[in-house]
Protein backbone atom coordinates (compact mmCIF):
# COMPACT_ATOMS: atom_id res chain seq x y z
CA UNK A 1 0.00 0.00 0.00
CA UNK A 2 0.99 3.54 -1.00
CA UNK A 3 2.05 5.08 2.60
CA UNK A 4 1.35 8.43 0.97
CA UNK A 5 -2.28 7.09 0.78
CA UNK A 6 -4.56 7.28 3.57
CA UNK A 7 -4.32 3.65 4.92
CA UNK A 8 -7.24 1.95 5.56
CA UNK A 9 -8.15 0.93 8.89
CA UNK A 10 -9.24 -2.53 10.19
CA UNK A 11 -10.49 -3.92 13.93
CA UNK A 12 -9.55 -7.31 14.69
CA UNK A 13 -11.52 -8.44 17.78
CA UNK A 14 -9.56 -10.98 20.38
CA UNK A 15 -6.18 -10.13 18.67
CA UNK A 16 -3.92 -9.86 21.01
CA UNK A 17 -2.68 -12.93 20.97
CA UNK A 18 -3.23 -16.67 18.86
CA UNK A 19 -4.63 -15.93 15.15
CA UNK A 20 -5.90 -12.33 16.06
CA UNK A 21 -2.04 -11.22 16.65
CA UNK A 22 -1.07 -12.93 13.43
CA UNK A 23 -3.79 -11.57 11.89
CA UNK A 24 -3.34 -8.04 13.16
CA UNK A 25 0.41 -8.52 12.23
CA UNK A 26 -0.25 -9.22 9.00
CA UNK A 27 -3.03 -6.45 7.87
CA UNK A 28 -0.42 -3.97 9.44
CA UNK A 29 2.48 -5.51 7.26
CA UNK A 30 0.19 -5.13 4.27
CA UNK A 31 -0.57 -1.38 5.09
CA UNK A 32 -3.91 -1.04 7.32
CA UNK A 33 -3.88 0.65 10.48
CA UNK A 34 -5.05 -1.99 12.75
CA UNK A 35 -7.28 -1.08 16.23
CA UNK A 36 -5.88 -4.48 18.06
CA UNK A 37 -9.04 -5.54 20.18
CA UNK A 38 -8.61 -7.31 23.34
CA UNK A 39 -11.14 -8.37 26.46
CA UNK A 40 -8.49 -8.56 29.25
CA UNK A 41 -4.93 -8.93 27.58
CA UNK A 42 -3.78 -5.91 28.08
CA UNK A 43 -0.28 -6.21 28.63
CA UNK A 44 0.09 -8.93 25.24
CA UNK A 45 -2.55 -6.33 23.30
CA UNK A 46 -0.10 -3.62 24.06
CA UNK A 47 3.03 -5.58 23.14
CA UNK A 48 1.12 -6.54 19.92
CA UNK A 49 1.27 -2.82 19.61
CA UNK A 50 4.39 -2.08 19.95
CA UNK A 51 5.30 -4.72 17.78
CA UNK A 52 3.30 -3.48 15.29
CA UNK A 53 4.93 0.21 15.18
CA UNK A 54 8.34 -0.69 15.45
CA UNK A 55 8.10 -1.97 12.07
CA UNK A 56 6.35 1.34 11.37
CA UNK A 57 2.91 -0.30 11.11
CA UNK A 58 -0.01 1.94 12.51
CA UNK A 59 -2.34 0.47 15.69
CA UNK A 60 -3.76 0.77 18.94
CA UNK A 61 -5.25 -1.33 21.64
CA UNK A 62 -8.81 -1.13 22.34
CA UNK A 63 -10.16 -2.86 25.26
CA UNK A 64 -13.92 -4.33 24.65
CA UNK A 65 -16.22 -7.33 25.41
CA UNK A 66 -17.57 -7.98 22.02
CA UNK A 67 -20.61 -9.88 23.98
CA UNK A 68 -21.72 -6.40 25.39
CA UNK A 69 -23.19 -3.94 22.70
CA UNK A 70 -21.85 -1.00 24.52
CA UNK A 71 -18.38 -2.15 24.87
CA UNK A 72 -18.62 -2.62 20.53
CA UNK A 73 -19.95 1.02 20.02
CA UNK A 74 -17.06 2.03 22.18
CA UNK A 75 -14.46 -0.11 20.18
CA UNK A 76 -15.72 1.35 16.78
CA UNK A 77 -15.56 4.78 18.15
CA UNK A 78 -12.03 4.91 19.61
CA UNK A 79 -10.94 3.20 16.42
CA UNK A 80 -12.70 5.87 14.62
CA UNK A 81 -11.36 8.72 16.67
CA UNK A 82 -7.77 7.47 16.71
CA UNK A 83 -6.93 5.66 12.85
CA UNK A 84 -10.24 6.75 11.12
CA UNK A 85 -13.38 5.39 9.81
CA UNK A 86 -13.56 0.76 9.51
CA UNK A 87 -12.67 -0.41 6.09
CA UNK A 88 -12.49 -3.85 7.13
CA UNK A 89 -13.75 -6.15 10.58
CA UNK A 90 -12.15 -9.29 11.26
CA UNK A 91 -14.28 -11.38 14.03
CA UNK A 92 -11.75 -13.21 15.55
CA UNK A 93 -12.65 -12.82 18.78
CA UNK A 94 -14.33 -16.57 20.38
CA UNK A 95 -14.25 -19.13 23.38
CA UNK A 96 -14.14 -23.05 22.74
CA UNK A 97 -14.23 -25.55 25.97
CA UNK A 98 -15.56 -28.99 24.42
CA UNK A 99 -17.66 -30.33 26.79
CA UNK A 100 -20.64 -33.02 26.21
CA UNK A 101 -23.82 -32.11 25.96
CA UNK A 102 -24.65 -33.90 29.08
CA UNK A 103 -22.05 -32.02 30.89
CA UNK A 104 -22.37 -28.64 29.80
CA UNK A 105 -23.35 -26.30 31.96
CA UNK A 106 -25.63 -23.22 31.55
CA UNK A 107 -23.04 -20.74 32.49
CA UNK A 108 -20.87 -22.65 29.55
CA UNK A 109 -23.42 -22.71 27.32
CA UNK A 110 -24.56 -19.08 27.67
CA UNK A 111 -20.72 -17.71 27.95
CA UNK A 112 -19.81 -19.71 24.72
CA UNK A 113 -23.10 -18.14 23.02
CA UNK A 114 -22.64 -14.37 24.35
CA UNK A 115 -18.88 -14.26 22.93
CA UNK A 116 -19.07 -16.43 19.62
CA UNK A 117 -22.63 -15.31 17.96
CA UNK A 118 -23.78 -12.52 20.28
CA UNK A 119 -20.10 -11.35 19.63
CA UNK A 120 -20.44 -11.78 16.15
CA UNK A 121 -24.08 -10.26 15.96
CA UNK A 122 -22.66 -7.00 18.18
CA UNK A 123 -19.98 -6.05 15.78
CA UNK A 124 -22.41 -6.93 12.51
CA UNK A 125 -24.87 -4.59 13.68
CA UNK A 126 -22.26 -1.82 14.47
CA UNK A 127 -20.04 -2.31 10.88
CA UNK A 128 -24.33 -1.91 9.27
CA UNK A 129 -24.02 1.60 10.29
CA UNK A 130 -20.34 2.24 10.51
CA UNK A 131 -18.19 0.02 7.74
CA UNK A 132 -16.98 2.43 4.47
CA UNK A 133 -18.98 1.45 1.16
CA UNK A 134 -16.22 -1.23 -0.49
CA UNK A 135 -15.51 -2.46 3.17
CA UNK A 136 -14.65 -6.05 3.67
CA UNK A 137 -15.87 -8.37 6.55
CA UNK A 138 -14.56 -11.86 7.38
CA UNK A 139 -16.15 -13.80 10.71
CA UNK A 140 -14.95 -17.01 11.74
CA UNK A 141 -16.81 -20.31 11.65
CA UNK A 142 -15.07 -23.79 12.22
CA UNK A 143 -13.60 -26.80 10.58
CA UNK A 144 -15.34 -28.67 13.31
CA UNK A 145 -18.58 -28.08 11.85
CA UNK A 146 -18.16 -30.57 9.56
CA UNK A 147 -16.48 -32.70 11.52
CA UNK A 148 -19.31 -33.79 14.19
CA UNK A 149 -16.67 -34.33 16.79
CA UNK A 150 -18.20 -35.51 20.01
CA UNK A 151 -17.88 -32.49 22.73
CA UNK A 152 -18.14 -29.84 20.81
CA UNK A 153 -21.96 -29.47 20.21
CA UNK A 154 -21.98 -26.59 21.60
CA UNK A 155 -19.26 -24.74 20.25
CA UNK A 156 -20.25 -25.59 16.61
CA UNK A 157 -23.98 -25.05 16.91
CA UNK A 158 -22.53 -21.66 18.07
CA UNK A 159 -20.35 -21.51 14.39
CA UNK A 160 -23.34 -22.71 12.43
CA UNK A 161 -24.85 -19.71 13.72
CA UNK A 162 -22.06 -17.49 12.73
CA UNK A 163 -22.07 -19.13 9.06
CA UNK A 164 -26.22 -18.13 8.75
CA UNK A 165 -25.13 -14.35 9.86
CA UNK A 166 -22.24 -14.76 7.20
CA UNK A 167 -24.44 -15.41 4.12
CA UNK A 168 -27.43 -13.24 5.13
CA UNK A 169 -25.40 -10.57 6.11
CA UNK A 170 -23.93 -10.31 3.17
CA UNK A 171 -27.25 -9.64 0.72
CA UNK A 172 -27.99 -7.22 3.20
CA UNK A 173 -25.31 -5.31 2.33
CA UNK A 174 -26.46 -4.78 -1.16
CA UNK A 175 -25.37 -1.68 -3.00
CA UNK A 176 -22.81 -0.58 -0.66
CA UNK A 177 -19.60 -3.26 -2.48
CA UNK A 178 -19.08 -4.60 1.07
CA UNK A 179 -17.92 -8.11 1.07
CA UNK A 180 -19.27 -10.46 3.88
CA UNK A 181 -17.20 -13.66 4.43
CA UNK A 182 -16.23 -16.07 6.98
CA UNK A 183 -12.95 -18.37 7.49
CA UNK A 184 -13.13 -22.04 8.89
CA UNK A 185 -9.98 -22.83 10.06
CA UNK A 186 -8.99 -26.76 10.84
CA UNK A 187 -7.05 -27.70 14.04
CA UNK A 188 -4.64 -24.56 14.74
CA UNK A 189 -1.75 -24.53 17.08
CA UNK A 190 -2.69 -22.10 19.33
CA UNK A 191 -3.25 -22.10 22.81
CA UNK A 192 -7.17 -22.50 22.12
CA UNK A 193 -6.57 -25.45 20.92
CA UNK A 194 -3.65 -26.83 22.44
CA UNK A 195 -5.18 -26.29 26.23
CA UNK A 196 -6.22 -29.34 27.88
CA UNK A 197 -5.15 -31.95 25.51
CA UNK A 198 -2.52 -34.88 25.59
CA UNK A 199 -0.02 -34.84 23.76
CA UNK A 200 -1.62 -37.67 21.70
CA UNK A 201 -4.77 -35.87 21.04
CA UNK A 202 -2.27 -33.20 19.24
CA UNK A 203 -0.90 -35.98 17.02
CA UNK A 204 -3.56 -36.99 16.21
CA UNK A 205 -5.18 -33.84 15.19
CA UNK A 206 -2.35 -32.92 13.33
CA UNK A 207 -2.35 -36.55 11.49
CA UNK A 208 -6.37 -35.81 10.57
CA UNK A 209 -5.66 -34.01 7.45
CA UNK A 210 -3.65 -35.17 4.36
CA UNK A 211 -0.51 -32.28 4.31
CA UNK A 212 -0.24 -33.89 7.90
CA UNK A 213 0.32 -30.81 10.20
CA UNK A 214 -1.82 -28.60 12.20
CA UNK A 215 -2.10 -24.89 11.27
CA UNK A 216 -0.44 -22.17 11.92
CA UNK A 217 -1.49 -18.68 12.74
CA UNK A 218 0.29 -17.52 10.07
CA UNK A 219 -1.45 -19.76 7.49
CA UNK A 220 -5.00 -18.36 8.58
CA UNK A 221 -3.65 -14.83 8.56
CA UNK A 222 -2.86 -15.03 5.29
CA UNK A 223 -6.45 -16.45 3.86
CA UNK A 224 -7.93 -12.80 5.77
CA UNK A 225 -5.39 -10.99 3.60
CA UNK A 226 -6.88 -12.14 0.36
CA UNK A 227 -10.12 -11.76 1.40
CA UNK A 228 -10.06 -8.48 2.68
CA UNK A 229 -7.71 -7.57 -0.73
CA UNK A 230 -8.41 -6.67 -3.63
CA UNK A 231 -7.86 -9.88 -5.77
CA UNK A 232 -10.93 -11.35 -3.54
CA UNK A 233 -13.53 -8.81 -4.39
CA UNK A 234 -16.02 -11.18 -6.16
CA UNK A 235 -15.81 -13.74 -3.35
CA UNK A 236 -19.01 -12.79 -1.13
CA UNK A 237 -21.04 -14.74 1.29
CA UNK A 238 -18.98 -17.54 1.34
CA UNK A 239 -17.31 -20.06 3.93
CA UNK A 240 -13.24 -20.31 3.28
CA UNK A 241 -12.33 -23.61 5.21
CA UNK A 242 -9.01 -23.17 5.51
CA UNK A 243 -7.70 -26.69 7.33
CA UNK A 244 -5.53 -28.39 5.16
CA UNK A 245 -7.90 -30.70 3.25
CA UNK A 246 -9.35 -32.36 6.66
CA UNK A 247 -12.68 -31.64 5.61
Amino acid sequence: MNTNQQRKVAIVTGASRGIGSAIAQRLAKDGYAVAVNYATSVAEADALVATIREADGKAVAVQADVSKPGDVRRLFEITERELGKVDVLINNAGMMKPVPLADTSDALYDQTFDINVRGTFNTLREAAARLNDGGRIVNFSTSALALNLPGYGTYTATKAAVEAFTRVFAKEMRGRNITVNAIAPGPVATALFLDGKTAEQIETFAKMPPLQRLGEPEDVASVIAFLVGPDAGWVNGQVLRANGGLA
